[in-house]
């Protein structure tokens, strides 16, 4: 089992920024790719950002610029930069991973959620 803990949301004003973590424990083989989606109220829940295991990244437009993504695969840890925030970023920010693992000596393949983190952007 592949337990995900979000941290770094919060209420900041426009033009902040903040860094999110999601931390990955459990017995895993390998991390494959991570990636931080968003749902605003109202809304469906949306990719920011993605990183593959062999260092890809791809942007939602309307990170591009502003956030980054990246990993520590040693720390089993996936961070998301934002810069210059806007109000329209208010929202549950989620990590995803798609993982590897043994079970019973047979190598599986599966994805997980995190529970998510608030953020919010407002003056």
């Amino acid at each position: 089992q592949v337990h995900l803990v979000e941290s770094g949301g919060g209420l900041v004003q426009p033009g902040e920024s903040l860094r999110l973590s999601c931390l990955a424990s459990g017995s895993l083989f390998r991390i494959n790719d991570m990636g931080w989606y968003r749902q605003a109220p109202g809304k469906q829940r949306e990719l920011v950002a993605l990183t593959t295991r062999g260092g890809s990244v791809n942007y939602a437009d309307s990170a591009k610029g502003r956030f980054t993504i990246f990993r520590d695969d040693i720390k089993r840890t996936l961070y998301l930069q934002m810069n210059s925030l806007k109000p329209e970023d208010t929202a549950v920010y989620y990590c995803n991973v798609d993982v590897q693992y043994y079970r019973n000596e047979i190598l599986n393949r599966s994805n997980y959620w995190g529970q998510g983190t608030q953020v919010t952007v407002s003056s």
